[in-house]
């Protein structure tokens, strides 16, 4: 399957806290993956494109938040970080199931030319209506490879009974028709173990009008799963006593690199 295609990303969301106490889940989960070129064809493979329907997706929920055209933002923020991605950009996300989304993260893999991964914009939410990216590329500008670990240090408060502290370990793969996005957490405190493990993963299908019926009949609970998920979770890692961290305020760089 091509970068090019836009498709659906069938697998799981897979999370496990190492300490103070273990807890883990996973679920069945999905995600779009959007070629920015292709966006003005969405409506003729049965997604909506900014106007309301049962599964839909819309450029307001991604960049700037104001429902301007989202590659115009990408390249402006490449320009400034000083990344060559001059290729295919795909955007992988949840889209808006019964009018609703949340994306706790949505991956924007950046291609140059020749089809190389030159960077990873992960474009990061929190449950307080806050956000932030962490941009990931080399220094040399090298192509990304998959399987490869990629760090950034963590300035974005997530996750309540996680400190602002120490840094994030990602992994991907890159290939059109398998996906996987692995984060560890590692928050520095006894040795080099990750205190959390995440990952979505999954295969690819194309995208068509059948297809996304499909979701409608799988997903349609699927938001407000993601979210009752996240309070359930939250409430369990307190009946276990992990120590509450008050929220700080958001950093003042949108990017983190």
């Amino acid at each position: 399957m091509s970068l090019a295609t836009p498709s659906i990303i069938h697998g799981e969301v897979m999370h496990r806290r190492r300490r103070p106490v273990g807890n883990a889940f996973s679920y069945p989960a999905f995600c779009l993956a959007l070629p920015l070129s292709r966006m003005g064809e969405l409506a003729r493979l049965g997604l909506a494109h900014n106007r309301r329907a049962l599964v839909s997706f819309f450029d307001r929920d991604h960049g700037e938040r104001d429902g301007a055209p989202l590659e115009p933002w990408l390249r402006r923020l490449f320009a400034t970080e000083g990344i060559a991605a001059d290729g295919e950009i795909v955007l992988y996300a949840f889209p808006r199931m019964l009018g609703y989304v949340f994306n706790p993260v949505s991956f924007w893999l950046c291609h140059d030319r020749d089809g190389g991964v030159r960077a990873v914009l992960c474009e990061v939410c929190n449950t307080f209506g806050e956000r932030h990216n962490y941009m990931l590329a080399h220094p040399d500008g090298r192509p990304l490879v998959s399987g490869e670990t990629l760090e950034c240090r963590k300035t974005f408060h997530v996750s309540p009974f996680c400190e602002i502290k120490g840094g994030y370990r990602f992994r991907f793969n890159f290939a059109p028709g398998r996906w996987l996005a692995r984060i560890d957490y590692y928050d520095g405190e006894e040795g080099d173990g990750a205190l959390l493990e995440t990952s979505i993963s999954g295969a690819a299908m194309p995208l068509s009008p059948a297809a996304v019926r499909g979701l409608l009949w799988r997903y349609r609970w699927f938001t407000l799963g993601v979210i009752a998920r996240i309070h359930w979770q939250a409430v369990k890692l307190w009946a276990k006593r992990v120590p509450y961290i008050p929220k700080p305020a958001a950093p003042l760089q949108r990017t983190t690199r």
